[in-house]
Parts: C-alpha cells; structure tokens; sequence
C-alpha cells in the first residue's frame, strides 16, 4: 500500500499522517485495536512489527517503551526495510539475522549504553552539546526538524515530582529504560541515495546506514525483542499550515512531489517557497497551553474529567 505523501506546512515542517503498525506482524505479537500499541505475549523471539505505511523522507517512527520483561538477554531492535510487509510469505522470526539477511533491510539492536560515536579531540564539544541538549525546542538533522518534545522520554512523575521538576525535565532515560523514546527516519542525500538515523530520547545517533535505495518505499522495523516486551507509537507534531489562499495541491510534477495552484494569482508556486512562511502552533498544542495555564501543577490534570490519553497528552507523556 503506498504512503500518503507528506505536504510540507506553511512552517517548514511537513504534514505527516499519523503512524500505525502493520497488521501483518510477528506470531508471538499482539496489537491492540488502534494499531499504536505492541506486546509480545510470549516468548523472547517473533517479535517483528513493522510501519503500517512506508516512511516519507524526514518523517520519524516513534515508539515508547511500555513494558520490559526480565530473565532475557537483549533490548528493542529498529530499522528500515524495503520489503512491503503484506509481500513476505513468513515474517522472519528475528530481525537480526532473518530479516537483514533477506537484503534490503537495514535494523541495529539498542543497547542500554547506545550512544552516539563522539570523534577523537571532540570530548568538549560533546559535553556542551549536552549540557545545552534539552535547550534546543528542535531536532536538527541535517534539513529535517522536529519538535522535540515528544521525542524525549521521562520516567513517569510521583505524588511529589513537582518538588523535582527541573529534574524531572532533564532526566533522559538510559536508551532501553521503560519510558524510553526510540524512532527510526531517513533523508535524502544529494546523490538520490538515503541515509539512515536512529533517535534516542531526543538526540540523533548520526547516521546508522547509508546508501539505502531512497527510490523505494521503506517501511519502519520494530523488533519487540527479548527484555522489551511491549511498545506504544508516538505520534509526533510537525506543524500545521499558515497559508490564507486557496489552493490544489496535485500529483507529482516532474522532480517535485507536489506543486500548489495559486487560484488567486493563477500562477503555479513550488511549494518549496513555503520554507520562508511562518509557524503557528497547532490547535491540539493551544489546548494542551489553555489547559495548562489554568492549573496549579501538571499532576493536577489527573482531576480533570478527560480521557486517559488526553490526560497524558496534557501532561507530555
């Protein structure tokens, strides 16, 4: 099934629909009706889950981890593949090495100390990224940026976190903690090809693979693996559209994957011209700010008459 393509917003960000699991998934997963959530309900193995779409370019597969199990050795796995998931005749039992030694697969195992290779004479450098790391409202890898709130996992506040709430803002997770946020994207490079990132609770780990075939659909790999038994997908804001005129936006033209018909100025203007518009916050970010402004302390929320899942939206959990 092809992706809905992304429409870049008037912000600089695209417009990217939400993501899902796949139905076609490992024997030993269970997903829920809502296609958001993963649990391995058996077993330590034939935990494969895979994009219910093939990723667009710069769009990030975002997971939280729900659950862990204790007594096996090993964490969550991510990647890419190109192989449709409704095309396997078996979904392979691992990731590592079923699914990679089919070809066109690119998926790396995370592990608790899963950091980002700093080079030799950088050490000083990399310790003021980091004192700095939570300052940045974005993640920037090389033309993509995305909020980053969402992808930063917390450990869940207590009955007395307001006490510690600096603390609670900047207690980033070891990469395989419960909590811990873990998306998988691409980008383009100029040569056609794509690059390969993997996210860790808000900092890009640089890119993992190279030269993938950006030309075909890729779909996002989740290995619910060993320890880590159960996943929820996280959807992620980019931003929303600023843009007063009317418009059609059509099919692909030529080596653009959109273009915007003025009906106004009966013009054509590549939508690449948004880049230069500004950002407004979306409606469901406003509401999350009214709500927040109207109470003592975030816990309070727990009060309100709202659903669950509104409730932690409103928190950012």
């Amino acid at each position: 099934m092809a992706a809905s393509p992304a429409v870049p917003a008037a912000s600089g960000f695209p417009h990217h629909p939400p993501t899902h699991f796949h139905h076609i998934h490992g024997t030993n997963v269970c997903v829920d009706p809502s296609r958001t959530q993963a649990t391995r309900v058996e077993s330590f193995a034939n935990g494969l889950c895979f994009s219910q779409e093939p990723l667009e370019p710069g769009q990030i597969f975002l997971v939280e981890i729900e659950e862990k199990e204790l007594g096996w050795c090993g964490h969550l796995r991510v990647g890419l593949t190109a192989h449709d998931p409704s095309s396997l005749e078996v979904v392979p039992e691992y990731s590592l090495p079923d699914l990679v030694n089919m070809g066109d697969s690119w998926v790396f195992a995370i592990t608790r100390n899963h950091n980002r290779v700093t080079p030799v004479g950088t050490e000083d450098q990399a310790r003021a990224g980091l004192r700095g790391f939570l300052s940045n409202p974005y993640l920037c890898i090389e033309r993509v940026r995305i909020p980053r709130d969402k992808l930063v996992g917390r450990s869940r506040p207590g009955r007395y976190s307001h006490i510690l709430d600096d603390l609670y803002k900047t207690n980033v997770l070891p990469a395989t903690a419960r909590k811990s946020r873990i998306g998988v994207l691409y980008t383009v490079q100029p040569d056609g090809t794509a690059d390969m990132h993997i996210v860790i609770n808000g900092e890009d780990m640089g890119p993992s693979a190279r030269g993938l075939p950006a030309s075909r659909p890729l779909y996002a790999v989740i290995d619910i693996f060993a320890s880590t038994k159960s996943v929820r997908v996280i959807q992620v804001e980019y931003g929303c559209s600023n843009v007063r005129k009317q418009m059609k936006v059509s099919d692909t033209v030529g080596h653009h994957p959109y273009h915007v018909h003025y009906k106004e100025q009966k013009t054509t203007v590549y939508i690449r011209r948004w880049w230069q518009s500004r950002k407004f916050p979306s409606l469901q970010t406003l509401c999350r700010l009214a709500i927040q402004k109207h109470i003592v302390h975030r816990l309070a929320i727990d009060g309100l008459d709202l659903p669950p899942l509104l409730k932690n939206f409103c928190k950012y959990e």
